[in-house]
């Protein structure tokens, strides 16, 4: 029995087959030369929505092999999140410091706002030193960056010596280029649609 187009199904279904198994090679040979182990620098950034979003999967990720986690908010410490609420109950696998006081443009104080990014940064670092966890969160440093709140070349040089076996992720929009050199991965979130533009409000479980 033939197709429409005049091919018999088993010889599709072989092609197919055929095709699939030259990939599976392709990919293996590509997996097995990756032979590096490291702690990665991972920065999520871009207008589009989803950065914090997606370091906090990768937290989940972290937990669910029993791995400890730390997370410091550089600007949304006003807020109290379900993110926040959700890893707090894994216990003392998470450390979670909300440290922000709002955006700029609530505080609408510099001296205010940068105190308190030095205060995080502080406990950001201590949260790096700790031996015992294997990823800690900078949610929002890239904003505390780009208003010059904290000393850019410190920062990076401070990342980049960090201990070998130690992931950390930087989220925010607008990350400096300095530290996308120093980072191992990238990931720019585009701005495709937002209903915030159509007038949807900030509804919880999807922003907070």
């Amino acid at each position: 029995m033939e197709n429409d187009d005049g091919a018999r199904p088993d010889n599709e279904a072989q092609r197919h087959k055929d095709k699939m198994v030259r990939r599976k090679a392709v990919q293996d040979a590509e997996v097995a030369s990756k032979t590096i182990e490291k702690g990665l620098l991972i920065v999520n950034t871009g207008p589009g929505k989803g950065k914090s979003t997606a370091a906090f999967g990768l937290a989940l990720r972290m937990l669910g092999h029993g791995r400890k986690v730390g997370v410091v908010q550089f600007i949304k410490g006003a807020w109290s999140t379900g993110e926040q609420t959700a890893l707090q109950r894994f216990g003392e696998l998470v450390t979670w410091r909300s440290m922000g006081e709002g955006f700029t443009w609530e505080t609408q104080d510099r001296d205010r706002d940068v105190a308190a990014a030095t205060r995080a940064w502080e406990a950001a670092c201590a949260m790096m030193d700790d031996p015992d966890n294997s990823l800690v969160i900078l949610d929002e440093l890239n904003i505390a960056l780009r208003y010059d709140y904290l000393d850019l070349a410190g920062v990076v040089a401070r990342l980049q010596a960090r201990r070998p076996d130690l992931h950390v992720v930087v989220t925010g929009r607008n990350a400096k280029p300095e530290l996308l050199a120093a980072a191992d991965l990238v990931t720019e979130m585009g701005a495709v649609k937002h209903h915030f533009a159509a007038g949807v409000k900030a509804q919880q479980g999807v922003e907070f």
